[in-house]
């Protein structure tokens, strides 16, 4: 019932920008960590930009000055700006949420479909 659905990726030039959302979907009680991570062909996942409840975050050296992940807990959804888009920059990016269903049950992890983003002239 509860799942991560993420919209907004798509096909830009280098230099260009895109922004990423992923929203929660169905009932939660709060949503503790929420991530985006990306696999490009021939790569191993890698975590990209990470953002706590309390609006804490870090991001990987390869992005630090270009993304921008900010959340709207009241919506239950992370965003994701991109700018200076890079080739490098093209993968598979995955919307990840770390969710408490109800109070005294167990964290657990949620994982998006996985959206497109391409970088290419």
């Amino acid at each position: 019932q509860v799942q991560l659905v993420e919209s907004g990726g798509g096909l830009v030039q280098p230099g260009g920008s895109l922004r990423l959302s992923c929203a929660v979907s169905g009932s939660i009680f709060s949503a503790n960590a929420m991530d985006w991570y990306r696999q490009a062909p021939g790569k191993q996942r890698e975590l990209v930009a990470s953002i706590t409840s309390g609006g804490s975050t870090s991001y990987a050296d390869s992005v630090k000055g270009r993304f921008t992940i900010s959340r709207d807990n009241a919506k239950n959804t992370v965003y994701l700006q991109m700018n200076s888009l890079k080739p490098e920059d093209t993968a598979v990016y995955y919307c990840h949420a770390v969710l408490l269903l109800r109070p005294g049950v167990a964290l657990r992890h949620y994982w998006g479909q996985g959206i497109q983003v391409t970088v290419s002239s």
